[in-house]
């Protein structure tokens, strides 16, 4: 069985429906927390089934469950449960108590599960319409190997991103970065981790080359508490044991991985925050104090200051980044581009973000450049991806591949490599220094070669200006037209 966009499309459409009056980020926890609800009950019901056949009695015991990492779900809050009390008014409250029970069975999940479904301003006939809907397995080993819970789950995070976005990181840029770092064996750390999806991309990115997912490990810290609980459950249901501190908290203020010195870093830091936590004797200013109105670049600092001896990252910044002349920050650039930290800059495309139009850039930075340290990898990608919609643009694979492709041959010191104009160039410390330490990387790889359409250069001028001449014959006989219908109703021009 597959879950069809189209079906997925509806459910959103239905969901929406109970959006009434409610709160955004309360909303989107109403919806995901049911489909966490849905999820864990599929995956426990399969092994409760499987317990009672084996007629042993332990089919109520909790760790019989836990051994096999499926959560235990009392009675109150399987699924068949609430979907019998589905119609009735009392049904907010049936999936509020539902919530607590599951809480007070897994400790792990103490304080991240909403217990807002008996408010009165959710919709309680919606609500039962949305239960019947989920009624599609979610969490038995088939449903687990097709990933239709991972599908579901980004689908509707996807169209929260569309809809509010501060916390949604697009696919194709997550995937961009997982592929460029390789985050194979180790401590993968996000200091603003969101709904957690560079840390589940990462654990897909081991997946998929045979890796082993238990060999990384997870770190993150999140602002927002509605957040950070969506991290945690999203972490839950795929398996993933991750550390994210106690409870949400400001990274810059209250930094939860003080001792950290992560192998990865993956992020994508809210843009030109301008009111932060600014500490000026904060060790992480290692190259220069930020300045107390943009906090980019004490996103960077920060960064660099959780990197172990052999750490990567990548992160996504605005593309003022690239080149703010604001003393600090030129300060501090020139500073981390000296030490050879930066290792590559790649220009993205606009409208990759659903609820921003501004272009975004990618940072890499490496403290393990011993054959490079004197090269900076500048990518120009600006031209790349198609237009989902009239407002938001996809990468395709294979430009993701071919960007990541670009950046491993030339990290690697491999023969594939070579400079291509208007795409990459592996620029040296001295030019550089030369546009005043500014990575845009345009500066750099220069303006892609147009094909020779091998038409002499007299005739094309003469048939180029031949066509601009007719097109001004035609906006004449226009401005003639237009011109004699103001006049008829009384109008001059």
């Amino acid at each position: 069985m597959t879950v069809s966009l189209e079906f997925e499309s509806k459910l959103w459409e239905m969901a929406d429906k109970l959006r009434g009056n409610i709160q955004p980020s309360d909303y989107k926890t109403v919806i995901l927390g049911l489909i966490f609800l849905k999820y864990i009950s599929d995956s426990f019901e399969e092994k409760h089934s499987a317990l009672v056949a084996e007629g042993e009695g332990f089919e109520e015991e909790q760790d019989a469950y836990v051994e096999e990492n499926i959560f235990f779900v009392p009675a109150i809050a399987r699924w068949d449960f609430i979907k019998k009390n589905a119609k009735q008014s009392t049904i907010g409250q049936t999936i509020d108590d539902a919530m607590i029970a599951i809480e007070k069975e897994n400790k792990n999940l103490k304080g991240v599960l909403p217990k807002n479904f008996a408010r009165p301003d959710l919709d309680k006939t919606k609500l039962g319409e949305l239960i019947d809907l989920f009624s599609f397995n979610l969490g038995n080993k088939k449903a687990k190997a097709q990933d239709l819970l991972g599908r579901v789950y980004e689908y509707f995070l996807g169209k929260f991103g569309s809809s509010e976005g501060e916390f949604y990181t697009p696919p194709s840029i997550v995937k961009l970065l997982v592929g460029m770092i390789e985050p194979f064996k180790g401590r993968v750390y996000d200091p603003c981790c969101g709904s957690g999806g560079m840390f589940v991309q990462s654990q897909r990115f081991v997946e998929e080359h045979q890796g082993r997912k238990d060999e990384i490990h997870i770190f993150g810290q999140e602002y927002t508490a509605t957040t950070w609980r969506l991290c945690k459950m999203n972490l839950a249901i795929r398996g993933i044991d991750g550390d994210l501190g106690e409870r949400d908290a400001d990274t810059f203020g209250n930094d939860l991985h003080k001792n950290l010195r992560a192998d990865f870093v993956l992020a994508n830091p809210p843009f030109n925050v301008s009111d932060y936590a600014l500490l000026q004797d904060d060790a992480r200013w290692k190259y220069g104090i930020p300045p107390a109105n943009n906090a980019n670049y004490a996103w960077i600092e920060h960064i660099i200051s959780k990197l172990s001896p052999t750490g990567v990252a990548g992160f996504v910044l605005a593309n003022g980044s690239m080149s703010t002349s604001t003393k600090a920050e030129a300060e501090i650039r020139k500073n981390i581009i000296e030490a050879g930290l930066v290792d590559c800059i790649i220009a993205m495309p606009p409208n990759l973000f659903y609820n921003v139009t501004i272009p975004v850039c990618l940072w890499f930075i490496s403290t393990k450049r011993k054959n490079r340290k004197d090269k900076i990898l500048f990518v120009d990608a600006r031209k790349m991806g198609y237009m989902e919609t009239r407002k938001h643009r996809e990468l395709k694979d294979e430009e993701i591949k071919q960007i990541f492709d670009t950046y491993h041959n030339w990290r690697d010191d491999k023969a594939e490599y070579e400079d291509v104009q208007g795409f990459c160039k592996a620029a040296n410390i001295e030019e550089v220094r030369g546009h005043e330490y500014i990575l845009t990387p345009g500066r750099y790889v220069g303006i892609e070669e147009v094909e020779d359409d091998g038409e002499p250069f007299d005739e094309k001028m003469t048939r180029l200006t031949g066509e601009l001449g007719e097109m001004f014959v035609k906006s004449h006989k226009l401005e003639d037209e237009i011109r004699q219908r103001l006049g008829a109703i009384g109008y001059e021009l």
